[in-house]
């Protein structure tokens, strides 16, 4: 038989429990985004938890429902990163042991973040490339010793833990004198979401609700349009607190019950739009936050605003910013994928003559004024009349690529411009 769906009364027993552990996050007007998109955007500052993210609700909710037996076997998880912090939170303070399971991806800031939030009662292993590599041992590791798996999303206690989120939001905006007239909420087991759906299908029945995935792992949409959660054939890890090749069970279950309570809509965003929000973030409003952070945010960037253009001017939007846990060593990959999305920066493959000049005429006469060469690769062939380049060009407008293009084809060069999606283009970025 399934496990029962928790109700928003779960939600408020988890909430009663969350109180002298973790206060309630700020919800703060956004006056970046509200001027971006006409709305009146407000950010629900998860990043601002103990933690740095709402994983820890969901986590402490699950550890405080454990039997003595229970606690004496200790707990087990898989996680990312966040959802690792929020057990290792919550087992520091509840006295129970924890072996966390995380994948080889996970940024070493969050590592040692799991680490030094769980002290003596929590012990880190790597395992496998991505989070359902590590979920696997960590199953594994819970039959051999009859430790309680604590799962990331799919988890009557976990949803329970993470609909808490709502009920301060709701409970903070009535405090404003006002209600919410749509969410944002980002995506990837679904544990959050379904969280949220639970209190607002029943409290705010009708709000307009984004559920905002990466393009990359678009999960909850594959499932919602095959009728279940369905195994993504691949998954971009870089958004990794969502990058789940599928969604739970009762999480998707959760949210196809409130499909009939709110407008639920579903919006993929591209990881370099992600990348795009997260500059802004932190350049503009100075909040760190990590890719999936990042994800509720950026939607509002989409074409038609992510599903909200026909809301009407002012509306009230709340966009929860689910996470700080970003490894400063990315940021120039972030800034990378940022200026590739947004058009300023192309490679290229370009057969030079090997012969004395064939460098500066590119330069004096494909290059524009503007452009600046950021990557230039070349190994001189034996015996060869021409020899191949990679050439990195970052431009001051993404309307200059006509123009360099047009340059190109008149310098008889032979150029071969590099795809996103290419195998090489990954190499470039790696």
């Amino acid at each position: 038989m399934a496990p029962e769906l928790p109700t928003a009364a779960d939600v408020d027993r988890a909430a009663a429990l969350l109180g002298p552990v973790i206060p309630p996050t700020p919800l703060q007007r956004a006056d970046r985004l509200s001027a971006l998109t006409g709305l009146d955007v407000w950010l629900k500052r998860e990043d601002l938890t103990p933690v740095r993210s709402y994983k820890a609700r969901g986590a402490y909710t699950v550890l405080a429902g454990l039997s003595e037996e229970e606690r004496s076997r200790g707990v087990t998880c898989a996680s990312a990163g966040n959802h690792a912090q929020g057990v290792a939170f919550a087992c520091a303070r509840a006295g129970v042991h924890a072996t966390i399971f995380l994948p080889r991806t996970t940024p070493r800031q969050k590592r040692d973040r799991v680490a030094a939030l769980g002290g003596d009662q929590v012990e880190v292993v790597i395992a496998g490339e991505a989070y359902d590599d590590a979920a696997v041992a960590a199953s594994d590791f819970a039959a051999a010793s009859g430790a309680t798996v604590v799962p990331a999303f799919d988890h009557a206690g976990i949803v329970a833990g993470q609909g808490t989120v709502a009920a301060e939001i709701l409970a903070q905006a009535s405090d404003l004198g006002w209600a919410p007239d749509a969410l944002v909420l980002p995506v990837g087991g679904a544990g959050l979401i379904a969280g949220c759906l639970t209190v607002l299908g029943e409290r705010l029945p009708g709000v307009r609700v984004v559920a905002a995935e990466p393009a990359g792992a678009a999960s909850l949409a594959a499932a919602l349009a095959a009728g279940g959660p369905v195994e993504l054939e691949t998954v971009d890890p870089f958004v990794d607190g969502a990058a789940v090749r599928r969604v739970g069970d009762l999480t998707y279950r959760a949210v196809a019950e409130a499909r009939a309570l709110v407008d639920l809509s579903v919006a993929a965003v591209p990881e370099g739009l992600i990348c795009v929000e997260m500059l802004d973030l932190y350049q503009v409003d100075g909040i760190i936050a990590e890719p999936a952070g990042a994800l509720a945010p950026a939607a509002l960037r989409l074409p038609a605003a992510g599903g909200l253009a026909d809301l009407a001017p002012g509306s009230r939007v709340v966009v929860v910013v689910s996470g700080g846990n970003n490894d400063v060593s990315r940021y120039a990959d972030i800034v990378e994928r940022a200026l590739v999305h947004e058009g300023l920066k192309h490679y290229f493959l370009v057969e030079f003559p090997q012969e004395p000049g064939a460098l500066r005429r590119f330069l004096d006469h494909v290059l524009g004024p503007d452009d600046d060469i950021t990557l230039f690769e070349y190994t001189k062939r034996n015996n060869r009349e021409t020899g191949p380049a990679l050439v990195g060009i970052e431009m001051q407008s993404a309307d200059d690529l006509a123009g360099l293009l047009a340059r190109m084809e008149e310098s008889r060069l032979r150029v071969e411009k590099v795809p996103p999606d290419s195998p090489l283009f990954g190499f470039v970025l790696s």
